[in-house]
């Protein structure tokens, strides 16, 4: 009997490192909209929720890490955080604030660093927006230096360069709202080139320009159905 019981034992354990195992992994490429102080890697991206860059001194009722938009989406739907490399203010191109160069920040600077996903959600362009940063020429190769200073050329980089370290990856792109024009359909237009699930995002609360508990759960929502299609 006691022989019968530690082979159902190891059975079931077995069967429980083979559903962990194959829980589908997620990776964020994100700003500050996906940040949360002790949830991002590496450890040393700045973060605005439940960090140190200026979150803790704004009134956002976003407190906890279940609040995120993300975490939502992973527990609602069973999901394994691979890695969320968010940093607060970054910029998808590698021009910030005031024409400062952001290349140690940038999205670009940042894809190869998501380790290995099933599915890649990408939320940037907001920080580029609110920059003003150049906005560029439609450019889908042989991109020059000076390319990855403006967003759409840098945004068509960062597209490009994920299909191929990550060729197996579902990639998920979201835009913000309220960004200018340029931004918002530029996204649109490159993801559509390359044959990208583009998101964009409607009626989001925000405090202090940054998503609300209400507001980080309108995204999830909105993110969800386009997790789940095939």
């Amino acid at each position: 009997m006691k022989r019968y019981s530690r082979t159902f034992i190891t059975l079931c354990a077995a069967m429980l490192t083979l559903c962990v195992s194959a829980q589908t992994k997620v990776s964020i490429l994100g700003d500050s909209y996906s940040t949360f102080g002790g949830y991002v890697t590496p450890s040393s991206n700045l973060c605005w929720y439940n960090g140190t860059d200026g979150g803790q001194d704004k009134q956002n009722d976003v407190t906890d890490v279940s609040q995120t938009w993300w975490r939502q989406l992973l527990d609602r739907n069973g999901l394994q955080l691979e890695v969320n490399n968010s940093y607060s203010g970054a910029t998808v191109c590698c021009t910030g604030y005031n024409n400062a160069d952001f290349s140690d920040r940038a999205f670009i600077s940042r894809v190869n660093n998501l380790g290995d996903p099933d599915v890649i959600i990408i939320l940037g362009g907001t920080n580029d927006s609110w920059a003003g940063a150049p906005v560029g020429e439609f450019r889908y190769s042989h991109w020059s230096k000076d390319d990855l200073k403006k967003f759409r050329p840098a945004f068509a980089y960062m597209i490009e360069t994920l299909k191929m370290l990550y060729p197996d990856a579902k990639i998920i792109n979201v835009v913000n709202s309220e960004l200018s024009d340029d931004v918002t359909t530029s996204q649109e237009e490159i993801c559509r080139y390359y044959g990208v699930t583009n998101v964009q995002l409607h009626d989001i609360d925000k405090q202090w320009g940054h998503p609300s508990i209400k507001g980080m759960k309108a995204i999830a929502q909105q993110i969800e159905p386009w997790l789940q299609a095939e």
